[in-house]
């Protein structure tokens, strides 16, 4: 009789290949369940990145986010600050009235059975409501009348004068209003003709097309002297966001195109740069010659400026504070102790703006408070990092940190960096909401105009200055502007045309 024997090392090897294939399948479950939860807050939840530390006694109430911790923990007391109080007036003092500057249309109503004549006034009560009229289109008749001079027979004539589109009979005032409307208010070329159909004047998509493109190429030098100012800055912000174009060779079909976007921190200027992809070649071209701070989120291309000589990288918090927030799913534990410490950190940055706290007091304040808080965070993650899973999410936000810490500490060592670069994000949300109505571009070169008004008209904003007073009469003044003095017209610089 033969007796079959079994080799318990095949089954050893066997178990532990099911034992992978399990970890590796329970892995893969982890990353899709993150994917579908995440999918699911982008769909139907807030999108908001507050995080709500689990001592917090409001913590548990739902709706009711509390601001961002104000408790500074560092031993040095050094350099101490109070916060200015605003006092709040009691009463309310009812609506505020409207601004004096629109145009009244009175109407008064006089009681009945009363003679006017021999009445006396003695006072008056009134109501205001705020009103409105549907945008009116009309035809402004320039006329040159000619005279005989019959002393002399001479026939005499006014000379034209100058228009923004000469060989065009629009008016610089509905082509600012136009592309304010389309880069400004996210309303595209085509809706804006359906309005103006209603008021009783057809025109093409061609024709509209055709004007906006002449108002590009008229404030083309203002583009270029723009992007040389924000060039010339010590620290600028950096990112880039997608755009759709119509690809001419291939009917209905669309290229993704790239806005890389700098803004600067010195000025409060914004530079929209179109390129056709996303590589390397997109910042570099346009920061061949930069010199100064760049603030960039993760993205691998910007790591070619690390060791470029005059440019020091820096990496941005909030990037890696949302690596966290997203992994809270995977492993509560370790990101919400992230989370908590980074929270911290904002509210040092916090009590340097409103105590308007800058320059060295801002580095010594920094150095003292927000340096250890980075420093034992750092050790700490690294601790982490060697017992989470690595292809999880909370392993993924940990390397994503632990690769760029230093680069994410850099802020706290100077007293002119921001802690992340939130308001390049901030411009480009003008971009993301055009998308949703346009939906693309028409071309390469119409992407390209639309960086331009992206830009200006973005600078604009920051300056609070109103895109359309400024695109309006740009239009109508930049032909006779001396070239030597064009930064003149530049928002920033802007001041409005008082002679008529």
């Amino acid at each position: 009789m033969m007796v079959t024997t079994h080799d318990n090392t095949d089954y050893k090897t066997s178990l532990d290949k099911a034992l992978v294939l399990i970890e590796a399948q329970q892995l893969t479950i982890q990353t899709l369940q993150l994917e579908l939860l995440q999918l699911k807050k982008w769909m139907f939840g807030n999108r908001h990145e507050k995080f709500i530390t689990a001592t917090d006694p409001k913590a548990l109430v739902l709706f009711d986010v509390p601001p961002i911790a104000e408790v500074i923990t560092t031993q040095s007391t050094t350099v101490t600050y109070e916060k200015t109080n605003k006092q709040i007036q009691p009463g309310h003092k009812g609506r505020p009235g409207w601004p004096a500057s629109l145009r009244r249309e009175e109407q008064i109503f006089y009681p009945e059975g009363i003679d006017l004549a021999k009445a006396k006034k003695i006072g008056e009560d009134f109501t205001e409501t705020l009103a409105y009229k549907p945008g009116e289109l009309f035809v402004k008749r320039k006329v040159r009348p000619k005279y005989l001079d019959e002393a002399t027979n001479r026939i005499l004539q006014a000379p034209a004068p100058n228009r923004a589109f000469e060989k065009s009979n629009v008016d610089a005032s509905l082509v600012a209003q136009m592309i304010t409307d389309k880069y400004i208010d996210h309303l595209p070329l085509y809706r804006q003709l359906k309005r103006y159909s209603r008021l009783g004047v057809i025109i093409s998509d061609s024709t509209s097309g055709d004007w906006v493109a002449a108002a590009a190429k008229i404030i083309m030098p203002l583009y270029e002297a723009h992007k040389q100012l924000i060039l010339g800055c010590h620290y600028l912000y950096a990112d880039e966001t997608t755009i759709k174009v119509l690809e001419s060779e291939r009917k209905n079909s669309t290229h993704l195109g790239y806005y890389w976007v700098y803004q600067s921190q010195e000025q409060n200027l914004v530079l929209f740069d179109y390129q056709t992809g996303r590589g390397r070649e997109g910042p570099r071209h346009i920061l061949n010659e930069y010199q100064g701070y760049l603030q960039t989120d993760g993205y691998g291309v910007y790591e070619q400026f690390a060791d470029k000589p005059g440019i020091t990288l820096l990496c941005c918090l909030a990037h890696a504070r949302r690596k966290f927030s997203e992994g809270q799913s995977n492993n509560k534990d370790i990101a919400s102790h992230v989370l908590t410490e980074i929270q911290k950190l904002y509210a040092i940055e916090r009590q340097l703006t409103d105590n308007v706290i800058t320059g060295d007091q801002k580095l010594r304040y920094r150095a003292e408070n927000a340096m250890p808080i980075l420093k034992e965070l750092g050790i700490w993650m690294k601790e982490k990092y060697m017992q989470v899973l690595p292809r999880s999410a909370i392993g993924k936000a940990l390397a994503y940190s632990l690769k760029r810490w230093d680069k994410l500490s850099l802020y706290a060592t100077t007293s002119e960096c921001n802690i992340d670069n939130n308001p390049v994000e901030n411009s480009i949300r003008s971009v993301a909401l055009g998308r949703k109505n346009y939906l693309f571009a028409g071309s390469h070169e119409a992407a390209q105009r639309a960086a331009m008004f992206y830009s200006l008209l973005a600078t604009c904003k920051n300056h609070l200055i109103n895109p359309y007073d400024w695109l309006h009469d740009v239009l109508n003044r930049i032909a006779n502007h001396p070239q030597k003095g064009i930064e003149e017209l530049l928002p920033q610089n802007w001041k409005p045309n008082t002679t008529g």
